[in-house]
Order: C-alpha cells, then sequence, then structure tokens
C-alpha cells in the first residue's frame, strides 16, 4: 500500500488483507464492472493517490477530522474512541437520547451529509444509535481547521433539533416545513456556497 495513503504505519502490519473503496478518500470511480473508462478513471485515482500533494491532503484530512472531533468533544459530546485519528469520526447519538436515523434525517433536510451507524455495543441494527462523519468532501472544497468548529456548531444544532422532533414524535416525512430545520438549512447552504466544488459552479 503507498505510504502516502497509509502514513506512518501501514496495516499490512496487522493483517493480511486490506480493503478499500474506490470513490471515497481515493476519489476515483465507483467499483463495478471492468469498464474501460472506470480503469482509465481508477489508474488516474491511483497515480494521484501516489503524489506528495495527495500526503499533504489526506494529513490534511486528519487534521480537519481531529478539529471537527475537539469542537464536539467540547460540546460534550461522545465520540467513539473518545476522537479520531483518521479522515472519519463516530458519534454516539444515545447519551443524548438519539437514534442514528431521525439525526441522519434532519441533517438531510439541513444540506448536511452523513450516515446512521450502529455502535459496537448495540443490541441490534433496526435503529443504530451513531453516525459516521468524514472530512475528505469538505477538505477538498477548502475548509480550514476553523471552518470544523463552524460545522461542528450546526451539527450540534442539528442534534438539538433532531432530539426536539424525536421527544415530539414527529412524523419524519413532514420536516421539510420544521422553522428550526429550515433556518439551520438556510446557514448551512449560506455556508457551504462560500466553497468551490470542483465541477460545479455555486
Amino acid at each position: 500500500m503507498n505510504q502516502n495513503v497509509r502514513g506512518e504505519r501501514s496495516p499490512f502490519e496487522y493483517c493480511d488483507i486490506v480493503t478499500s473503496t474506490n470513490h471515497k478518500s481515493l476519489q476515483g470511480p465507483r467499483g463495478g464492472g471492468p469498464h474501460n473508462t472506470h480503469i482509465a478513471a481508477l489508474a488516474i485515482a491511483l497515480k494521484q493517490v501516489a503524489t506528495p500533494e495527495y500526503k499533504a491532503y489526506m494529513q490534511q484530512v486528519k487534521k480537519k477530522a481531529r478539529a471537527l472531533a475537539s469542537a464536539l468533544l467540547d460540546k460534550n459530546c461522545r465520540l467513539v474512541t473518545g476522537g479520531t485519528d483518521n479522515h472519519l469520526l463516530l458519534w454516539d447519538l444515545r447519551n443524548l437520547g438519539l437514534t442514528g436515523k431521525s439525526f441522519e434525517k434532519v441533517c438531510e433536510i439541513c444540506h448536511i451529509t452523513l450516515n446512521k451507524i450502529a455502535i459496537f455495543d448495540e443490541k441490534g441494527m433496526i435503529t443504530p444509535g451513531g453516525v459516521r462523519i468524514g472530512t475528505p468532501a469538505m477538505t477538498s472544497r477548502g475548509c480550514l481547521e476553523s471552518d470544523f468548529e463552524i460545522i461542528a456548531d450546526f451539527l450540534f444544532r442539528a442534534a438539538q433539533i433532531a432530539n426536539l422532533v424525536q421527544r415530539q414524535k414527529a412524523s419524519l416525512m413532514g420536516l421539510q416545513s420544521n422553522k428550526d430545520i429550515v433556518e439551520l438549512g438556510t446557514r448551512v447552504e449560506n455556508f457551504a456556497t462560500q466553497f468551490a466544488l470542483p465541477g460545479l459552479d455555486v
């Protein structure tokens, strides 16, 4: 595995098989059939991974993840492992009385992309109690560490709104008109449009 991706320690020191996705932090095409366009795009992505620029980018991704984790911890949020040392963090929402599903839905309407995920000691997978948040996309768009403190504020506000929605037993289908969600969504949109989106005019 390329040292630019793995950093100082190789995952092969700890396991025999290492897997990866093409389209997330590698920023290549989605996997799938052996189409020539995909093969060419993957070759370009793998070549980019071997550059010093990509190594610097990944170091920034990890710095931004630590900045986001620190900002959430300052708000007494519970993170699995107490922080992060890679490109993402896992937020355990159970102490806030939230499910990952309701939080993910509120965030989606507010223009925030994250994924619900089960926490390691949960009994079932139907209503996972956590979310996974990555920093590669906003790092690629030019966010600074201080910007991730603002993102943490958005996430925490979304958690407050989701908690209220969940306690009121409001339908997740009718949240588009919720005034708190609309207000947060506008703030997120205004913040996000400051940053370039490669390939699109925003």
